[in-house]
């Protein structure tokens, strides 16, 4: 049996080599070899909205004792990883007061995801970063897919739009997005606000969080895991190895820097991850949680500042990160708006972090996962293996900028 053949036909003693060398979180441990266990079943087969109506209904029903009904099911576009449904729920509310009609959302996995991640985690995270920032309210998870043909969970259907609605629909959101002169000022204090109360919070929430590994200030232990997260998928979906993966590993296991202060960290921070109102520029919900995990603030700073997401200002003289400002003015801003600080230092291990995970994603996953015909979203995921070696490339000038 060749290595390829061995992550496509994983043994038992595959899986658990690849779980001693490489430990992670919990949570994550069990949602990945979940999915290894599964990597030999089917393909992605499509569901029918009658289908993901009827599991929605069965997984409602097992926490509201009042009558409700579905109406007005339809697919929701968005998102290279994650099945989307929207509809209406006619009910009493949450409390069983008052007759209403509640826009709400389905979001479900493949078979397989360009990021394998936890249900579970996803809901935690949106309880309780309620009030801190704009979220849609989330009700009820079925974390291991009892209801419905995978795991999902459903939340509010938030008002507003990922990108201004004059950007052709045909762009990724978030590669180069562009708000323009007049929506970028208002959106950037926001989104750097915003972000600063997540990573603020750490400390309040983590309590709140229990499929999550504490982190705590001193230890490296969060950082190592979360390498070790990119590390073991790494191992468990490439087709062949390259060696820069493993001079970026060593490197970032070697250096991995103790936490100065514990937050949430987003996972993918970033301009078109969040929702807003182009009459009023406000942001009405932050989304895609299902990477967050406890850490350090700079991972989500590296990763909105990662060159996919940048574009020119209108006079061709800077790059603004995330879209929004340049380099210098964006950190200033967040310790400004923030009131924490920014360590270059730092800053440039998340960087090589950011890139060796993109590698992961788009080379070993991406790559795995539309080979395997597993998602929904063929297109994309094949695109984003298509531009794994420019990715690459970037993991090597990032590399070498700190070695």
């Amino acid at each position: 049996m060749t290595t390829f053949d061995i992550r496509q036909t994983p043994t038992a003693a595959f899986i658990a080599d690849v779980r001693r060398r490489f430990p992670v979180e919990r949570e994550m441990d069990r949602i990945l070899t979940r999915k290894m266990e599964r990597r030999a079943g089917p393909g992605f087969e499509p569901v029918t909205l009658d289908q993901l109506v009827s599991g929605a209904t069965a997984l409602i029903a097992r926490h509201y004792d009042g009558r409700f009904s579905l109406d007005k099911a339809r697919w929701l576009t968005g998102g290279a990883s994650k099945i989307q449904m929207a509809f209406d729920l006619e009910w009493d509310g949450p409390t069983g007061d008052r007759h209403q009609v509640t826009p709400m959302v389905l979001r479900m996995e493949p078979p397989e995801s360009v990021v394998e991640t936890s249900r579970a985690r996803e809901f935690e995270l949106l309880q309780a970063l309620d009030g801190i920032v704009p979220l849609p309210p989330c009700y009820w998870v079925d974390p291991d897919g009892e209801t419905l043909p995978h795991p999902a969970l459903i939340y509010g259907f938030a008002q507003g739009v990922a990108k201004p609605t004059s950007l052709s629909s045909n762009q990724v959101t978030g590669i180069g997005l562009n708000y323009g002169p007049e929506l970028r000022p208002k959106l950037a204090e926001q989104f750097l606000t915003q972000i600063g109360r997540v990573h603020a919070a750490g400390a309040t929430v983590q309590a709140k969080l229990p499929h999550f590994d504490p982190a705590e200030t001193g230890s490296n232990t969060s950082v190592i895991r979360q390498v070790n997260w990119w590390r073991r998928v790494w191992e468990e979906d490439r087709k062949e190895d390259d060696p820069l993966m493993e001079v970026a590993y060593n490197w970032l296991i070697r250096n991995a820097p103790p936490l100065d202060h514990v937050s949430i960290v987003h996972g993918d921070c970033r301009g078109g991850n969040f929702l807003f109102t182009e009459h009023d520029a406000k942001i009405t919900a932050w989304l895609d949680w299902e990477l967050g995990y406890l850490g350090d603030r700079h991972h989500d700073l590296a990763w909105s500042m990662m060159n996919p997401f940048r574009h020119r200002s209108e006079d061709g003289k800077h790059e603004l990160m995330s879209g929004f400002l340049p380099e210098d003015a964006y950190l200033e801003a967040y310790e400004r708006l923030s009131g924490l600080r920014v360590d270059r230092r730092r800053l440039a291990y998340y960087r090589v972090l950011c890139s060796y995970l993109s590698v992961v994603i788009c080379m070993g996953t991406g790559y795995r996962v539309a080979n395997g015909s597993k998602t929904h979203q063929d297109i994309v995921v094949a695109w984003l293996a298509m531009i794994s070696n420019s990715i690459l490339e970037q993991l090597r000038i990032t590399l070498g900028e700190v070695i």
